[in-house]
C-alpha cells in the first residue's frame, strides 16, 4: 500500500497551497481519508478528514474556513485545499486511511499513512 502525498512547499503567509494524496489501496473507496500534520516538536494532530463518499467532512478548529477537504475516488486521491496560511500551519502534512469504523479525528483512527509533504509559512 502507497499513499504519495505531494504539493507542500514554501508560501507567505496569506497564500495558497493544494495538498494531494494519490493512494494506491484497492478499498480507497470505502475508507474514511484524513489529513494530519506535525510540527517540530509537537505531537502529530487532526487536520481533516472525509468519508468514504466525500459526503460527510470534519475539520480541526484551526482548519475551519480555510482548509477544505476533498477527494477523487476515481482516481484513488484525496486534497487537502489551504487558504489562508499562517506561519503556524507550518508542519508536514501526512495523509492517512482509516480503520473500517474508527474515529476519523484520533490518529489510532488510521491504517495506512503516507510519507509526510513539508508546508513551510513564512511571515
Amino acid at each position: 500500500v502507497q499513499l504519495q502525498a505531494s504539493g507542500g512547499g514554501l508560501v507567505q503567509a496569506g497564500g495558497s497551497l493544494r495538498l494531494s494524496c494519490t493512494v494506491s489501496l484497492r478499498t480507497f473507496n470505502i475508507r474514511i481519508m484524513g489529513w494530519f500534520r506535525q510540527a517540530p516538536g509537537k505531537e502529530r494532530e487532526f487536520v481533516a478528514s472525509i468519508s468514504a463518499n466525500g459526503g460527510s467532512t470534519s475539520l480541526s478548529d484551526s482548519a475551519k474556513g480555510r482548509f477544505t477537504i476533498s477527494r477523487d475516488n476515481a482516481k484513488n486521491t484525496v486534497y487537502l485545499q489551504m487558504n489562508s496560511l499562517k506561519p503556524e500551519d507550518t508542519a508536514v502534512y501526512y495523509c492517512a486511511a482509516g480503520r473500517p469504523g474508527a474515529r476519523p479525528t484520533e490518529v489510532i483512527g488510521y491504517e495506512y499513512w503516507g510519507q509526510g509533504t513539508l508546508v513551510t509559512v513564512s511571515s
